[in-house]
């Protein structure tokens, strides 16, 4: 090879190679499509105008902002606004009404087409979601729809497994459900076509919208691991909150969860804010001041060691519906009420437990073990029944040893009183209204076993 054909040769290869492997590194487009509810009912009065004037007036004020944005392109779909519901109904009214192109171009293009837009049918939720398949460009990118409406399906659709569908088929990722004045309890119902917002009020619709147009675009995310007493991440299935750090305000709610590769899963967090995590382990775990890396993959750490308690009642029978006080070893505050026959977990430590029976059973220096599952056995109650002639005041304690233990106080005006109580030697003391003297009391005593009745004339 001569020379001067061999460096043109390197020089257009090193051009060449370069040239890939600046595509290579390019950041990948991020697109996403405006789903827009123009159905009649968007004619319904919100706040300060109709829900179509407003949201169109609020829509258009936040597309203004993405025109800056590298690396996006945007689309608007809308629906409900090409057929009159008379005289018939048009559950294929749904139109791509701008195609997908680079935000700087496209926000002019979706404002003045939002301007022009009259509700007038039908909500076809899933059939849109099904027709906005072929509206993103087959090239690799990151997928995303947001759905804005104030109305939940009309036709016949199931728009929960279209977006399933979508989703598993790689076409989208999950997309975002802005629910106009729907109210949370619509947030079961629509929340499995994406992750759903309720917009109360128009104060909230550009915060809201921010938020959700932050976590598509943004690819900074967070790993939370729960760590064991053996440092390992092994602990899951609790719910937790993010806080903004200076606000307080909630920002995520999420129920901790590890994926099928046995790791803490994945979640996108706009890396903007200063964060205070909350972990509702009982007690609760937290971390503040969290600054996340921006672009960057985040792992939070915090120690979340936890062990199970159970609380049985020794019988065949079916027990009493009863329940215990948990609190830390030597404290006062109450952790959790915790009902019998149910398994609860807690931080691995010691805890003091109240058991809400008669009398009252104190259990100290209970431990909590990592993974394991302490139980704690009471016996089945027996009853006492108390026939009383007259009104008067009284009162059961338990016997103990050379001294009795109040148990609790009769009721004055009942003239039969039945009183669940544990096992073991009590006496009753009682007094009528009729007589005036303490030497006038009358003491009973009286022996309670498991699953049986005792029964006492006064």
């Amino acid at each position: 090879m001569k020379p001067a054909f061999f460096k043109i040769f390197l020089s257009c290869f090193l051009i060449g190679a370069c040239s890939f492997q600046a595509k290579a590194q390019a950041p990948p487009v991020t697109r996403i499509l405006f789903i827009f509810d123009a159905s009649y009912s968007m004619w319904g009065d919100w706040q300060s105008g109709t829900k179509i004037e407003v949201a169109k007036r609020l829509l258009c004020e936040f597309l203004d902002t993405l025109k800056a944005v590298p690396n996006l392109e945007i689309a608007l779909r809308c629906f409900g606004h090409q057929t009159p519901l008379q005289p018939t109904v048009d559950c294929k009214d749904t139109k791509l009404e701008v195609p997908f192109g680079p935000a700087q171009k496209n926000v002019k293009l979706m404002i003045n087409r939002m301007q022009t837009i009259q509700p007038t049918g039908t909500t076809p939720i899933a059939y849109s979601l099904g027709q906005a398949a072929d509206d993103f460009p087959g090239s690799y990118g990151r997928n995303v729809i947001v759905l804005i409406t104030d109305g939940v399906e009309e036709c016949d659709g199931d728009p929960c497994a279209v977006s399933l569908k979508l989703q598993q088929k790689g076409v989208i990722l999950k997309p975002f459900v802005l629910g106009i004045g729907l109210g949370t309890m619509f947030a079961d119902l629509m929340g499995c076509i994406g992750k759903f917002y309720d917009i109360s009020s128009e104060g909230n619709f550009k915060a809201v919208l921010n938020m959700v147009v932050s976590e598509a675009i943004n690819r900074t995310t967070v790993q939370v691991n729960l760590l064991d007493i053996y440092k390992k991440p092994s602990e899951t299935n609790v719910d937790m909150t993010f806080y903004d750090q200076g606000s307080g305000e909630i920002k995520y709610n999420y129920l901790h969860t590890i994926n099928n590769r046995g790791n803490p899963d994945t979640i996108n967090v706009n890396p903007n804010s200063r964060y205070r995590l909350v972990v509702h382990t009982i007690p609760p775990v937290e971390k503040s001041n969290i600054v996340l890396t921006e672009g960057k993959h985040n792992t939070i750490i915090l120690d979340a060691a936890q062990g199970s308690l159970a609380l049985k009642i020794n019988s065949e029978t079916t027990p009493r519906p009863l329940q215990a006080i948990l609190r830390k070893k030597g404290e006062k505050n109450t952790l959790h009420v915790q009902d019998f026959s149910q398994i609860e977990n807690y931080l691995v430590g010691k805890y003091d437990v109240e058991i809400l029976c008669l009398p009252r059973i104190i259990k100290t220096d209970v431990d909590i073990s990592q993974s394991k599952t302490t139980t704690i056995t009471i016996p089945q109650s027996g009853i006492l029944s108390i026939l009383k002639q007259t009104d008067g005041s009284g009162s059961i304690y338990l016997e103990d040893g050379k001294k009795i233990i109040w148990v609790c106080n009769l009721k004055d005006r009942l003239s039969q009183e039945n009183v669940v109580l544990q096992p073991g030697d009590y006496r009753l003391e009682f007094r009528s209204k009729m007589n005036q003297k303490s030497e006038s009391t009358l003491e009973r005593k009286f022996k309670i076993e498991s699953n049986a009745s005792v029964t006492i004339r006064l």
